[in-house]
């Protein structure tokens, strides 16, 4: 415990739960996401990190290399939450520069390939 292990490679940081139950807190590292903050060799975490989908519910701010423990939330405003970072995800997807225009060169690509492979059977019948 104690430890956030950091990948700019792959724009993640993870680490223990800081509640000390053992399982994995990953956190995508991106603006819809978390941003990591590094100050005279100590880290932070922003936004702060809510495990709703872990048994132990915590929720807590690391900055600074120090945990801050937030308050407990109601299911319904945990609700809340989960349906805003999911907005903020899918917003986030589709404001990656060139996203839009890749899906539908994939798009038409698939369908030239399934417009070719329709005629080559039709043909064979």
């Amino acid at each position: 415990m104690g430890v956030i292990y950091i990948s700019r490679r792959y724009s993640t940081a993870s680490h223990l739960c800081c509640c000390g139950c053992g399982r994995e807190v990953v956190t995508p590292l991106n603006p819809a996401k978390w941003r990591l903050v590094e100050k005279d060799g100590k880290v932070s975490l922003i936004p702060s990190v809510g495990n709703w989908s872990f048994p132990c519910q915590s929720h807590y701010w690391i900055s600074g290399n120090r945990v801050s423990w937030a308050p407990g939330m109601a299911p319904e405003v945990i609700a809340a939450v989960q349906a805003r970072d999911r907005r903020d995800a899918a917003k986030h997807i589709l404001q990656r520069p060139g996203l839009l225009a890749r899906i539908s060169s994939v798009a038409a690509e698939i369908r030239r390939q399934l417009v070719d492979c329709y005629r080559h059977w039709r043909g064979r019948w």
